[in-house]
């Protein structure tokens, strides 16, 4: 089993509820044959450029542990859904989970 960090951008007027779903939905997908380890979401953020007649996305990140045939099948599953803009997936050797990339600083 290896590492992950998984980022996906869902369209800017999703609801919560809608959110919500999308992110019980893929985590459910992780933890089937592997561990999800954090869940960050890191709400709407601007895009560089506009994807899908998009300007602005709603940003949630995954970080896991899991084997490589469940990121493929949550890709697949993610490349259908049509609220998602896009999505990344990234492998690593270790994990640094105190890293967040977009905390709130106060």
């Amino acid at each position: 089993m290896a590492f992950y960090e998984h980022t996906f951008v869902g369209k800017q007027d999703l609801s919560t509820k809608e959110l919500d779903g999308l992110v019980k939905k893929y985590s459910d997908i992780i933890t089937e044959s592997g561990k999800l380890l954090k869940t960050e979401k890191w709400g709407i953020l601007n895009l560089a450029t506009k994807i899908k007649k998009n300007r602005k996305g709603i940003f949630v990140h995954f970080k896991f542990e899991s084997k490589d045939e469940t990121v493929k099948n949550m890709e697949k599953k993610l490349s259908i859904e049509n609220t998602i803009i896009r999505y990344l997936t990234v492998k690593y050797d270790k994990l640094d989970l105190t890293k967040e990339y977009f905390k709130e600083t106060k």
